[in-house]
Order: C-alpha cells, then sequence, then structure tokens
C-alpha cells in the first residue's frame, strides 16, 4: 500500500488520521446511522491516536469502526458504504489516489469481513472503497484466504469502466507491494491482468502495470522482457507508452547496467563512446553540500544515450553501497562534444544516507561504466 508523502513539516500520520478526520468519518456514518455513537467513537480512537504509527491508526479505528458499528450487525458494510459521500469529488477527493480518512474502510472489510459466508459482499465492497481510498492492501487479505474466488474478482476489476478500479487490478496483484503482505501465488500470476491494463488510456493504470512488471524484474527479468516484446509485436499500444512502461519496469536493472534492458530500449550497451575523466570541482564537500562534476562523452556515431552516475561509499569500516542517478537521455552526434554535468545535493533521503567518509563517483552510459573519480565527505558545518 502506498503512504504518500509528508507536506511540510507535519508527518503523514497526522495528517492522514487526525482528530478532525476521525471525527468526520463519526459524522458521515451518523448520517446514515442516527443511533452511531459518534461522541464515544470520537473519543476512543482519538485518545489512542498519539502513541500510533499511520498503519496502526488505520487498524485502530477500523476497530473502532467494528465495535460501533456491531448493532447493525450482518447490516454494518451495507453502512458504511452508504456513508461514503455520493462521488470522490464530493468527499474532497483530488487526485487519483484518495484521501486517507477512508483507509480505515477497506481495512475494515479486511479484517471484519474476511469469511466464507461474506465473501461476495466483502469483494463487491472494496472497488467501491478504491475510489475514496486505493484498496489494494485490503485486496491482498483475500488472495491469501481465498485466491480462487479473489481472483475471478480482480479478473472482473479489470475491466471496470472506473480507471481506479482497473488500477486495482493490477496493483493488489504486485508480486512486492510495498507495506503490505506478500501473497502465495506465482510471480507471474497477474499477467493476465496485465495483458488487459498495458494498453490503458489512464497513466494511473499503466503506472501500476509497469510498477507490477518491476516488482516480477527483480527476480525474472527475462519474463518481463518477453512480455514487453510481445506487447510490443501486438501494436495495442503505441511505442510511446510502452517505452514508459518498460524504462519504469526495467528500471533497476538500468541501474545495474544491464545490457538486455538497455537493447530493448534501443541503446547499445557497447556503443562507441570515449567519457574523458570525471573532473569534481571540490573533492572534499561537507554533507549537506553540492558535488559539481562534469565530463565529456566523444563518439564517432550519431547515437541514442541513457547516461546516468552511479555515487559509492568506499569506507573499509561498512559494505561498499552504490546509488545510481539518471542524468540525461540525448543523442550524440560525431564531431561534437556533450558535456555532461551536475551539481549533486549531499543530503540523506529514503533511499540512501550520506555519512562523512571516501566515496566514488561514475559515469555509466547505456549500462557500461567507466573509470571512478574519488572524492571524501566531510562532517556537515555547524556554521548556518
Amino acid at each position: 500500500m502506498t503512504t504518500g508523502t509528508t507536506t511540510g513539516k507535519i508527518p503523514l500520520k497526522d495528517q492522514a488520521l487526525n482528530p478532525e478526520r476521525i471525527g468526520r468519518i463519526a459524522r458521515e456514518i451518523h448520517a446514515v446511522l442516527p443511533g452511531f455513537n459518534v461522541d464515544g467513537f470520537i473519543r476512543e480512537v482519538v485518545a489512542d491516536l498519539p502513541s500510533l504509527e499511520l498503519k496502526d491508526r488505520i487498524a485502530r479505528t477500523s476497530r473502532a469502526l467494528h465495535e460501533h458499528l456491531s448493532i447493525a450487525a450482518d447490516e454494518a458494510l451495507d453502512v458504511l458504504v452508504r456513508s461514503l459521500p455520493a462521488t470522490p469529488q464530493a468527499a474532497g477527493i483530488t487526485n487519483d489516489f484518495g484521501l486517507h480518512i477512508y483507509s480505515p474502510h477497506s481495512d475494515f472489510v479486511a479484517r471484519y469481513w474476511r469469511t466464507a459466508h461474506r465473501l461476495d459482499r466483502a469483494l463487491s465492497a472494496l472497488p467501491i472503497f478504491t475510489r475514496y481510498f486505493s484498496a489494494e492492501d485490503a485486496v491482498r487479505y483475500f488472495l491469501n484466504d481465498f485466491p480462487e474466488e479473489t481472483l475471478k474478482a480482480v479478473n472482473r476489476w479489470a475491466q471496470d469502466p472506473d480507471y481506479r478500479i482497473r488500477r486495482l487490478a493490477s496493483e493488489s496483484m504486485r508480486p512486492r507491494l510495498p507495506w503490505s503482505p506478500r501473497i502465495p501465488l506465482p510471480i507471474d500470476a497477474g499477467l493476465p491482468i496485465l495483458d488487459q491494463l498495458y494498453a490503458d488510456p489512464s497513466r494511473y493504470v499503466t503506472q501500476s502495470v509497469a510498477n507490477h512488471l518491476r516488482d516480477i524484474a527483480i527476480s525474472d527479468p527475462h519474463l518481463v522482457l518477453a512480455t514487453l516484446t510481445r506487447w510490443q509485436t501486438t501494436r495495442r499500444v503505441d511505442e510511446k507508452q510502452l517505452t514508459f512502461i518498460a524504462r519504469e519496469a526495467l528500471k533497476t536493472r538500468l541501474k545495474e547496467g544491464w545490457a538486455a534492458a538497455y537493447q530493448f530500449l534501443g541503446y547499445a550497451h557497447d556503443a562507441p563512446v570515449e567519457v574523458t575523466p570525471v573532473r569534481i570541482q571540490c573533492a572534499s564537500p561537507r554533507v549537506g553540500e553540492r558535488l559539481v562534476f562534469n565530463a565529456e562523452l566523444l563518439t564517432s556515431e550519431t547515437l541514442p544515450l541513457h547516461v546516468t552516475y552511479v555515487i559509492s561509499s568506499n569506507s573499509t569500516r561498512a559494505k561498499r553501497r552504490e546509488k545510481v542517478y539518471f542524468l540525461c537521455r540525448t543523442t550524440a552526434k560525431p564531431g561534437h562534444n556533450l558535456t555532461l554535468a551536475k551539481s549533486h545535493h549531499l543530503r540523506s533521503t529514503g533511499g540512501a544516507t550520506i555519512t562523512p567518509g571516501p566515496y566514488t563517483l561514475a559515469i555509466q552510459v547505456n549500462g557500461r561504466r567507466y573509470p571512478e573519480a574519488c572524492f571524501q565527505v566531510l562532517e556537515q558545518s555547524l556554521v548556518s
């Protein structure tokens, strides 16, 4: 399940489910179930929020829904569905993914309606909820417990007029969906779904198709290449869209320099290019400063190029770590030197931590890596 990002300095968990939003959930339910204990629901959930991270807040809210909707017995799910605003737009949703205020709704289905006698109603509710907040995490619990029945539902979703429901079909079956449980299905189980969706007019859907393929490529890149090649021959999709899907699907393998990925995208791995030694403006930057570098590329032919750069920690005290960054896609021509330059911010991110120590930087052209240049990162300056 994608968790989204923070705005400013407010943690995502406090944006997603906070006292105001818990109150809104209660009021929306009360509008269709007058006997709903609004004050009790709000009081119980809000009291626990400060100590909980996001997924625990979702679980705590859905547990409170279960407890306070118990008076409706088997009608609880119908009440929750009817409590939704008439449309996502009416709910104030301005993006494809939805609002976290509705994340407990699909969690409620996964936790309390994942039974054989409630299965049909549960699987009918999830595509409704996904229009308000993406429900792929909840679907995976059903794929674990009721794979055959859930796969039939997923196939129906792939043909739905609503692009958010079509996207749910792909996203829910990703082999390595982040922040979600694994599913006990073969790695290629979702390919029949992707075959229906790769030419979809919605980028929200095709992005999921590409992410799904990227998950597969981690363990079976040849299967991904075979799938992309098959789609290419059907001519159901234009070259621009297939290229987008392929780049996203092969992103990790491109960073690793896998020649077959570059070849599929039209980049010769053994392209006749020369790259001058990398020149680093300051060989001893501090954490938080910028690493400024450049090099020149020369070629004897007109060639499409996909250029990245690789920053590697080189400390003898820790395992060598590499991080690959995109630099440019361009066409090089003979007789014209191509300047490769970048000002890279040396700051820690979710995908890379910058600590003081020795590093190297290398240019990678069409997956082929050129000689490294060394630099030393110093402690961050205490002077602002």
